[in-house]
């Protein structure tokens, strides 16, 4: 049985990847968020919901406001 991924833990992960994100530094985020989505890729164990996360993300992307130079 899966555990809910109730709001809370959802800010409580989202809190934690930007975190990371700003520890891997502007150079290496590109390359950090690739990883990251493989790995998490290997956990899902499903090309459709891989691919249907994918075009979510991408769906009307903003342009960013607070990380542009």
């Amino acid at each position: 049985m899966e555990t809910p991924f109730d709001a809370a833990a959802q800010d409580r992960v989202y809190a934690h990847c930007s975190n990371a994100i700003a520890q891997a530094g502007r150079e290496r985020e590109s390359l950090f968020l690739a990883r990251l989505a493989l790995l998490l890729f290997e956990q899902v164990r499903d090309e459709d919901r891989c691919n249907a996360a994918i075009d979510a993300a991408l769906a009307d992307l903003p342009v960013p406001s607070l990380s542009a130079p």
